[in-house]
């Protein structure tokens, strides 16, 4: 099976049931999406693309925030997808939210029938579940305007938590597949000093929150290799 289809298959079989109680569990724990939704600042006709957006809990949120944008929602798990077009409906917005079935590796204005890049991409605690992270990296930034900005949520380093706090948070987020990107975090905190990014990092560094212009410079470390290229 080739690794695309079988990861979304990983993620219909770890949602299957959850995604019934996912947005009720969640909000205890995923901190910072709503932090990441006021600062997504958008302007009437502005685009937006969330890249794993799950339920459609945040596209619904920043539909609402700001009723002149445009939004997007792909996912790799159809479970999921079917969770965020039935919300989607009962909000009222499908006219104003399109959902796609895909991988990250894969996002271009064209797979989501735009011609011209998204002035905003957002990724809220997916890059930590997708195998190929570096290469989700890439793709979003290629499809974003040249004014575009990348808008990051998700778990931190948890450097400064417990250490029997920092080990049963980590046991317990390889159950959902779940590896925090320690890596990206130190990656943006060298470039916070970047002109228009901004970066808020949680207590006990659990979670972290950036946003920045189109980041061809700012993640060149970690945007990985050319698609196709081997990953070490």
């Amino acid at each position: 099976m080739r690794a695309e289809h079988s990861h979304g298959a990983l993620m219909d079989r770890v949602y299957r049931r959850q995604r019934y109680i996912y947005n009720f569990t969640r909000r205890y724990y995923l901190l910072g999406r709503d932090d990441l939704i006021r600062g997504l600042d958008l302007r009437p006709g502005d685009r937006a693309v969330e890249i794993g957006c799950g339920t459609a809990r945040n596209l619904i949120a920043i539909a609402r925030r700001y009723p002149g944008a445009r939004l997007f929602g792909l996912d790799a798990s159809g479970e999921m997808l079917g969770t965020a077009a039935e919300a989607v409906g009962r909000a009222g917005l499908s006219e104003r939210i399109v959902l796609k079935h895909g991988l990250a590796e894969d996002i271009s204005p064209q797979l989501l029938g735009e011609s011209r890049g998204f002035e905003c991409a957002i990724f809220s605690y997916s890059l930590s579940m997708i195998p190929d992270w570096r290469r989700a990296l890439g793709a979003s930034r290629s499809a974003l305007s040249e004014s575009g900005r990348m808008h990051i949520v998700d778990f931190g380093d948890f450097k400064r938590l417990p250490g029997p706090v920092s080990a049963g948070l980590r046991f317990w987020l390889r159950k959902f597949h779940v590896t925090p990107r320690a890596e990206l975090l130190g990656e943006l905190e060298g470039n916070a000093s970047a002109p228009g990014s901004k970066l808020r990092v949680y207590p006990g560094r659990y979670a972290f929150c950036w946003s920045g212009p189109q980041p061809a410079s700012l993640l060149a470390n970690v945007a990985g290799p050319p698609q196709g290229a081997e990953i070490s």
